[in-house]
């Protein structure tokens, strides 16, 4: 392990964009496997390995959905929020913004008020417990419809958890368009939620665009294709709205065809907000450490450079002002300690 890996490995961080079921370990997906054997999911952590071996973005939410139907009681749920904050704390992520898609679980049978004390009990334990403080952004998977939309949109309104603080919007971008949801984001815009949207990471730049105008977005999920709009990378960069980008995801998705061709240095030489995040860690053989070195080498940054990235994500987040301050001013004690020791 070089330095600079040592270094991220125990630099203090932030993470925006990482899926609730998609950050399940091999470990706990094979508990769950184990759980409800009439899975096609292998309950053998090494088989998950080529289980999650993807030839196109279509099958990796087929993949993704499979082990979405392993969550089916709040007790399922609870596990895996609470080991989900485990790994993280693991890797010094202080804050974390998990995305969770609840009518995934809702029409899979768990009781909605369940589902909520489950993550909430297990988001108030991860604190406590673990120092690792949880937040969620609930998300409409967009290939479910209008159905789905109205669903997520009513229990992110009417049952708002405590920690619930944003409002997104994922799965396939192809087909789905995203002026169709705007109705479900002004209500949650309105009940004082914020919208953060995945956008441009399989199609154009238009639909990152359509996430700007229709949904209001305020930072982007990925965003990989705005660097062939000149006017829209110089719009993110003047309104400082951020990129959540998940390099190993792009490549393991085949949404980029390979790291060295990842468009994350005309995003920041463009001027962009760029924040780095793992997505489905586990699904694509890497965690938040291991995308912060990725980026590191292909923007050829130190120290200092990383540790500006990792504050790039405190800024970007929503958490409150004190907790920002907090986060940030332990990032710059142990960057100086470090280059200092």
């Amino acid at each position: 392990m070089t330095d600079l890996h040592h270094f991220i490995a125990g630099l203090p961080k932030a993470e925006l964009h990482v899926h609730h079921v998609g950050s399940a370990s091999p470990r706990i997906v094979a508990e769950l496997a184990a759980r409800h054997p009439d899975s096609k999911v292998p309950t053998d952590p090494e088989a998950l390995v080529d289980y999650f071996s993807f030839t196109d973005f279509a099958h990796f939410v087929d993949v993704y959905l499979s082990v979405v139907g392993l969550i089916r009681t709040p007790e399922d749920v609870r596990l895996l929020t609470f080991e989900v904050a485990r790994d993280m704390a693991r890797q010094n992520i202080r804050y974390a913004e998990l995305t969770v898609t609840p009518f995934s679980s809702t029409r899979r049978g768990i009781d909605e008020k369940a589902f909520m004390e489950a993550i909430e009990d297990a988001r108030k334990a991860a604190e406590a417990e673990l120092g690792t403080v949880l937040r969620w952004c609930f998300d409409i998977p967009g290939e479910a419809g209008l159905e789905a939309a109205e669903e997520t949109a009513r229990l992110a309104v009417d049952l708002r958890p405590e920690g619930l603080v944003s409002f997104g919007l994922g799965g396939p971008e192809i087909g789905v368009p995203r002026p169709q949801f705007k109705p479900y984001f002004d209500r949650a815009i309105a009940a004082g939620l914020r919208s953060v949207p995945h956008a441009g990471e399989t199609t154009g730049p238009q639909t990152i665009w359509d996430a700007l105008n229709d949904l209001r977005a305020e930072r982007i999920g990925h965003g990989t294709s705005a660097v062939q709009d000149p006017r829209l990378l110089a719009h993110l960069a003047e309104h400082r709205i951020p990129l959540e980008v998940c390099p190993t995801s792009n490549i393991a998705t085949r949404a980029v065809a390979s790291l060295d061709e990842h468009p994350v240095r005309e995003m920041v030489e463009a001027g962009v907000l760029v924040t780095i995040n793992s997505d489905d860690p586990p699904m694509f053989g890497t965690d938040l450490n291991s995308e912060y070195g990725v980026a590191a080498r292909l923007l050829g940054l130190d120290e200092r450079g990383v540790a500006g990235l990792a504050k790039n994500a405190v800024e970007a987040s929503f958490l409150d002002p004190a907790g920002k301050a907090r986060i940030t001013a332990e990032i710059d004690t142990y960057t100086t300690n470090w280059l200092t020791r």
